[in-house]
């Protein structure tokens, strides 16, 4: 990598160099700004390394072959364990074993220069950079300075805690062997994930679930079928309860968690997946008047709020932790940072507009890739009522239709959509089963369009697939 040394002034400064940075640099230097971009771990960030495409290649062979195994014909053959150490190498490959070359290359050919060391702000429009040698460089941007660093997986302050050496999502998605047993805290996207990755692998999992079921942020039959899946594949939940103590006898000894119905459970290793933070407690925040270790408060072309200079894209906003949706936040930012820069007197900030991050209100789309999957995009019908809409839900066996029934034998899945019924238009969707990732595209073109739902009665799906539930969810409501 070359390291950048045109200069210290630069039109927009970047800090983060993850999917989100990246593409905040992708759209500013497309619009001829001259764009820094630094980084203190691996270009290509989170997603890249530890989350997104480590997960996926991680779930695909174990849901592979839950689904094959569901094949006439078929099943048969693929009643073995899965060959752990051939779906870790792959994993390996799709992180390009934790070097980042390629990402450099792409951000350089992009032009933007790449500046490796902790990045903090010391004032308006001023980044200090601290290479790992601790040499200090510091930049000035004319226009813009995008803060992209994103979050963090929080562990919660147990006694015990810090012997116990927890996995976070980090070390749950870069592990270099099968535990043999594994206690997983929490109930979220990261918990049912992994608890799936781990048990297809041959690790014996159990969930601890502080409330009365998983995904709480879905429709509750999404979190029902992944349960009632997880279960039949050997895994146990446990509902209602919380670990209060960890205790590790030795390194390399297993670990003793301690509940607070005063039960206790030994496992090889324990994951933490109860939530995240924002990345903005070594940030410099406090030298331009705001409060380091917080969530930053952002308008829809992600400036925060009293700032004329200052974006945060990403998960540091807290508006829709999810990759895709940093992303699209970033062509937002970047679009709106160049038209400021380029003296636009307005902007296209109204709901939809050029700048305008409207989905992150209306239309985030998210797929669980657990076996069932689960995708959704928009509101779920609790979300609708609480905002005082008047909605209706429509549900459908997703099992029932033909396209389902040929993927699978046995095939159990569900469909609903949320009518907003004074607009007559979708304010939400979910499916949950297996393969519907592949169908939320669709559902978030109706929704971000909000598209009539007369007109989609003539959007003809076709047959026989899955995507024919939508004929069936439109036919129901109708009735």
């Amino acid at each position: 990598m070359n390291e950048a040394a045109s200069g210290t002034e630069y039109d927009v400064v970047v800090i983060g160099a993850g999917p989100v940075g990246e593409n905040v640099a992708d759209r500013t230097r497309a619009a001829g700004l001259s764009t820094a971009v630094v980084e203190t771990e691996l270009v290509g960030g989170e997603c890249s390394y530890w989350a997104c495409m480590p997960s996926k290649a991680l779930l695909r062979p174990v849901v592979a072959r839950a689904e094959a195994r569901r094949v006439p014909g078929l099943e048969a053959a693929v009643q073995g364990p899965l060959d752990a150490d051939a779906v870790l190498a792959n994993r390996d490959g799709f992180t390009s074993h934790w070097k980042d070359d390629g990402q450099v290359e792409w951000l350089e050919s992009v032009g933007a220069d790449v500046f490796r060391g902790q990045g903090r702000l010391t004032g308006e429009k001023r980044v200090s950079v601290t290479a790992p040698d601790g040499t200090v460089r510091h930049l000035t941007a004319r226009h813009a300075v995008a803060v992209c660093t994103g979050s963090r997986a929080v562990v919660p302050d147990l006694p015990g805690v810090a012997e116990a050496r927890p996995w976070t999502s980090r070390e749950a998605t870069s592990a270099k062997s099968v535990p043999g047993r594994l206690v997983v805290v929490g109930g979220g996207v990261v918990g049912v994930e992994m608890a799936t990755v781990w048990q297809g692998l041959g690790a014996q999992v159990t969930l601890l679930i502080r409330g009365g079921g998983l995904l709480p942020k879905m429709e509750p039959f999404a979190g029902e079928l992944v349960a009632e899946a997880l279960v039949e594949a050997g895994a146990h939940i446990r509902y209602g309860v919380s670990a209060t103590a960890l205790h590790r006898s030795g390194p390399d000894g297993p670990v003793t968690v301690e509940l607070d119905d005063g039960d206790r459970i030994e496992a090889d290793e324990i994951l933490f997946a109860t939530g995240r933070a924002p990345r903005t407690d070594d940030l410099g925040l406090e030298t331009v008047g705001r409060e380091p270790g917080g969530w930053l408060t952002v308008d829809d072309s992600c400036r925060v709020e009293g700032s004329d200079w200052l974006y945060a894209v990403g998960d540091l906003n807290h508006r829709a932790l999810l990759t895709h949706q940093g992303k699209y936040q970033a062509r937002i930012a970047g679009a709106a940072i160049a038209a400021r820069a380029q003296g636009a007197s307005t902007l296209e900030t109204g709901p939809w507009g050029a700048h305008a991050a409207t989905a992150d209100h209306a239309a985030v789309p998210q797929v669980v890739f657990t076996d069932p999957e689960a995708a959704s995009v928009g509101l779920t019908l609790a979300e609708a009522e609480h905002a005082g809409l008047r909605v209706r839900a429509v549900d459908y066996d997703l099992g029932s239709v033909s396209g389902a029934s040929l993927y699978a034998s046995g095939y159990r899945g569900r469909a609903r959509m949320i009518v907003d019924l004074d607009r007559e238009i979708l304010l939400g969707v979910t499916f949950v089963g297996p393969g519907v990732g592949e169908l939320l595209h669709s559902a978030t073109v109706a929704v971000a369009g909000e598209v009539p739902v007369h007109r989609l009665w003539h959007a003809v799906p076709s047959y026989p697939t899955i995507s024919e539930v939508w004929l069936r969810l439109l036919e129901t409501y109708r009735r």
